[in-house]
């Protein structure tokens, strides 16, 4: 079992940013890349970025490439999403996520086995 604590949500005007992280506890050492997804009313779960624990491949959703950037930090076990120049496209509740495959990189949330109990974003204009 993989247990996974999101934080860094809230409110902010457009343009501003915010730094989301995820601890993650239990059997780690299992997993093998850590995953960013967001949800927003009535819709289903959308890739947002994904890193491995060894850092050397990193994956962005075209949607927030070039603003977001997705870190790790393995002595703390903790993946960290920073999200700049944010738009009101970009409020939803934000999920972090991993599962036991070693196959990179999966962008669908069905292949996801252990989930945060996400954190709200919200982007005003």
């Amino acid at each position: 079992q993989v247990l996974l604590v999101e934080s860094g949500g809230g409110s902010v005007q457009a343009g501003a940013s915010l730094r989301l992280s995820c601890a993650a506890s239990g059997r780690t050492g299992s997993t093998y890349y850590m995953a960013w997804f967001r949800q927003t009313p009535g819709n289903e779960r959308e890739f947002v970025a994904a890193i491995t624990w060894g850092g050397s491949n990193v994956h962005y959703a075209d949607s927030v490439k070039g603003r977001f950037t997705i870190s790790r930090d393995n002595t703390k076990n903790t993946a960290v999403l920073q999200m700049n120049s944010l738009t009101p496209e970009d409020t939803a509740v934000y999920y972090c996520t991993t599962n036991d495959l070693r196959s990179w990189v999966k962008t669908s949330a069905y292949e996801y086995k252990y989930w945060g109990q996400g954190t709200q974003v919200t982007v005003s204009s």
